[in-house]
């Protein structure tokens, strides 16, 4: 009887060992579990990284827009109907990107066709000397993961200035509907254009002209 009672005795020292050890193992696979499923959901991001290079503007998704004012009243909003462009781009060294951009003057609408046409003239795009603007980046820098600035040239009517575009990383992957590789960025920068020399109806119609960029860009196959 004695000895029964000895070994059927409660021994709450080793019960907690065993209820440590029975732990240790449940975490020690848990981590493995979660370790092997980052590892999995980590390897498609690589291989669309590894993609990066030279992407082509796709202008069925892409817009450039201006606004500027007229009298006071409102803002005038024109857009790029004809552009084209290319930018190299890698995610994880994003300062030695380039960018290389022309929009085609005669493409500009501002929804009126008599204004359309005045835009044209000398005293404006003179887009029959200068049918196209131009705009080459050639200075990267990332303010953090998701936004940045892309200092560059912008040439209109014959004039080239200075002007930086404060820059949104949109996203980067794959299309669904037809599994190319497209980077996506907005941007936005002002600038004068008077500085271009087109002063014509200054103090009636505005010099600051807001520029609102969208683009995706194709990685080339």
């Amino acid at each position: 009887m004695r000895g029964t009672a000895q070994a059927s005795r409660y021994d709450p020292g080793k019960d907690c060992q065993n209820h440590q050890q029975g732990g240790t193992t449940t975490m020690s696979k848990l981590l493995r579990t979660t370790l092997l499923a980052a590892t999995i959901a980590w390897l498609p991001l690589t291989a669309e990284r590894a993609a990066a290079g030279t992407f082509d503007i796709d202008p069925v998704h892409s817009g450039i827009a201006f606004f500027i004012d007229h009298l006071g009243f409102s803002q005038v909003i024109g857009i790029a109907k004809e552009f084209s462009g290319s930018f190299q781009f890698d995610a994880t060294k994003p300062t030695e990107s380039s960018l290389d951009v022309a929009v085609k003057v005669a493409g500009i609408s501002t929804n009126n066709s008599q204004r359309d046409s005045d835009i044209q003239g000398a005293d404006w795009f003179n887009a029959t000397e200068f049918p196209q603007i131009t705009f080459v980046g050639h200075e990267f820098k990332a303010v953090d993961a998701k936004s940045g600035t892309i200092a560059g040239d912008l040439t209109i009517a014959g004039v080239t200035k200075p002007v930086t575009l404060d820059v949104t990383f949109n996203k980067e992957g794959q299309n669904p509907w037809d599994k190319s590789h497209v980077v996506g960025f907005s941007a936005r920068a002002s600038i004068k254009r008077s500085d271009f020399g087109m002063k014509a109806a200054l103090g009636m119609i505005g010099d600051d002209v807001s520029l609102v960029v969208q683009v995706e860009g194709r990685a080339r196959s």
